[in-house]
């Protein structure tokens, strides 16, 4: 067999048949399995035209291919970004600043602009802030100034450039949550779930792939029929093997990774939220008033357990303050609260008659019987007091951004991971703790400058990683 190319105008390709068409019209279908030639198809006409359709429209889906997959790519890649600035910020930044309000840290919505747009600035500041103030760049010494002179923690070590870079591209899209109104309407946050659109591009993938295998068994059939070869019928879906055993091994990967994934969450109650027998508001009390936390929960100062303060110690307040005029309270269900009347059930459970406030007898007080939301395996041992006084761990670092909460939640996962990773990026506070003869050859080391004070001592480099730490 042979075949003569020749070049007409407009670039169109005419194949000429040699001696032997039966030859041809086998290459056709051993090389090119794409067009489903029908029976009657068998003059060299028509295998002539399918032939050149084949080679234009075989070029087409290549680039239509290839155009997709760039789609997709790009698309994936964005999303990927995306989702780790905010990972990133939920992991670094979120215990001291939210992207649209004040909290421990300024807002971080328009970080940038307050910055004149200078990234190269902002990568040595949130890498080591005390070193760049020491450069003496006027708009860091005022915000430095502005927060009580607290140094922010040095990221030299957890973020990279291109982490950082990450993050403020996020806070450049981040959109602010639906509130929660009176309706129920549900939180939304600044990212979209493209789960939905993922899974349905897979399918179709997957349903192209299962007909494109269909397509080329047929083929197969009929080239062998046209060589005069016996070939058995294609076997139903529901009979191949090959077939059954690939369902089985995606329905087993599939199975396993959810069963190994719900088996790993047992016992985590991230995202918690009882309804509690009295409405408290948490961004009341140590947000708009500014209680400290300690007041209330003095246990997380003095010893292991933060403890649930006493009524006597809510009365000490609201013997006087008896009805409430802040701000409209919205439970999570997007029902208005009446404040007034969660203090007249505070009233029940202390027995106080606010007409008769000098005849109140505390001791006859009843407890109130609160949800308990963040608890620990009976096996793990953890110190309120170690972490506040010696670790200098701010409220927010385990519970969130508490003083923004008015039904308090479970914010961490409170996981042997999620501390474990803790220990290995917190440093050691030994100038706020002074010197412990234990760790002497860690002082030495600071004093002559054999560690970076800005990189410091982890948790971990003490034994923070060490099993019995927690379980003994």
């Amino acid at each position: 067999m042979h075949l003569i190319k020749e070049e007409k105008p407009g670039n169109r390709l005419k194949i000429k048949p040699g001696k032997d068409k039966k030859n041809l019209l086998t290459m056709c279908f051993c090389h090119y399995p794409v067009i489903f030639l029908q029976p009657s198809m068998v003059s060299f006409t028509h295998l002539e035209q399918q032939f050149v359709n084949m080679i234009s429209h075989k070029r087409i889906a290549k680039t239509i291919l290839v155009i997709s997959l760039i789609f997709l790519g790009s698309f994936i890649n964005n999303k990927v970004q995306a989702q780790d600035g905010k990972t990133l910020f939920n992991t670094n930044c979120a215990s001291c600043h939210k992207v649209d309000a004040v909290l421990t840290g300024p807002a971080l919505l328009g970080v940038e602009d307050r910055w004149h747009g200078d990234r190269v600035k902002l990568h040595a500041w949130i890498h080591n802030s005390p070193a760049f103030l020491a450069t003496g760049d006027k708009y860091a010494n005022d915000l430095f100034n502005q927060f009580n002179k607290q140094a922010m923690t040095a990221f030299k070590d957890q973020l990279s450039d291109k982490d950082i870079d990450a993050i403020l591209d996020w806070i450049k899209v981040w959109k602010a949550p639906v509130t929660a109104v009176a309706g129920g309407v549900a939180d939304k946050g600044g990212e979209s779930d493209n789960s939905l659109l993922f899974g349905i591009l897979t399918l179709i993938l997957a349903v192209v792939a299962f007909t494109l295998m269909q397509v080329n068994s047929n083929l197969k059939k009929l080239s062998a029929d046209k060589e005069g070869i016996h070939a058995d019928e294609p076997i139903p879906v529901w009979k191949n093997k090959a077939y059954i055993a690939v369902v089985v091994v995606i329905l087993f990967l599939v199975g396993g990774y959810y069963t190994t994934m719900g088996a790993i969450g047992l016992g985590r109650n991230k995202g918690y939220q009882p309804v509690q027998p009295i409405y408290y508001s948490h961004k009341v009390h140590a947000g708009v008033n500014q209680i400290n936390c300690l007041y209330c929960h003095t246990g997380a100062y003095q010893g292991k357990q933060a403890t649930i303060p006493s009524v006597n110690i809510c009365m000490n307040c609201h013997k006087a303050i008896n009805s409430y005029k802040g701000e409209k309270l919205v439970n999570e269900e997007g029902e208005e609260v009446n404040g007034t009347a969660q203090i007249q059930k505070l009233y029940e459970y202390a027995g106080f008659d606010p007409a008769k406030p000098n005849d109140w007898d505390a001791s006859k007080a009843k407890p109130i019987e609160w949800t308990r939301i963040h608890n620990l395996p009976d096996h793990v041992y953890f110190n309120h007091s170690q972490h506040v006084i010696a670790g200098k761990v701010q409220c927010q670092t385990c519970h969130g951004e508490i003083t923004n909460m008015n039904e308090v939640k479970q914010f961490s996962e409170l996981s042997m991971g999620w501390c474990v990773n803790c220990h290995r990026e917190t440093k050691v506070q030994f100038k706020d703790n002074g010197f412990y003869s234990i760790y002497e050859k860690y002082h030495e080391d600071l004093k002559n400058g054999k560690i970076d004070t800005a990189k410091g001592i982890t948790v971990e480099k003490i034994g923070g990683t060490e099993c019995q730490k927690c379980h003994y």
